[in-house]
């Protein structure tokens, strides 16, 4: 393995003249989607606590990834929404009044905030389930398919 060169003032500064800043828009679009990211935390314990007890009051599972995925294995009880199919129209029948708790792949997989994302943009009062289906397996929690 090669060592890391440690970086000097001569770097910094090649570093700035060829680094592109984001235009102020899309820079104050990146800073909301990241605040947004920030609340949409959602540990995977509770849902499981509530399937236990057979309770899902106040709060659906949303499965974001393709809808392969979903037939795969999925958590208890959630219902399919790939994050590219959320649109107005595809939510028009969702209850506005329950928390929409979106989970994907693993911690390496985004779909979950970005369906959290575009449903909170709609309105929705969202949360993302952190690590995914792939945590809940490794919890030992119990799965659906079909």
């Amino acid at each position: 393995m090669f060592p890391c060169p440690e970086p000097g003032p001569e770097r910094e500064d090649q570093h700035r003249e060829t680094s592109h800043p984001l235009p102020p828009q899309r820079s104050l679009q990146r800073r909301r989607v990241l605040r947004a990211r920030t609340r949409l935390r959602g540990r995977p314990g509770r849902p499981r606590l509530d399937l236990a007890d057979g309770r899902t009051d106040g709060y659906v599972l949303v499965e974001t990834r393709s809808p392969g995925a979903y037939a795969e294995a999925r958590l208890p009880g959630a219902i399919c929404l790939p994050y590219r199919e959320i649109t107005e129209e595809s939510t028009r029948d969702l209850d506005r009044n329950l928390v929409y708790v979106c989970y994907c792949e693993s911690i390496y997989c985004n779909a979950a905030t970005q369906g959290a994302y575009r449903l909170a943009r709609l309105g929705f009062t969202v949360k993302r389930l952190s690590g995914g289906i792939t945590t809940w397996l490794a919890h030992g929690y119990p799965t659906e398919a079909g």
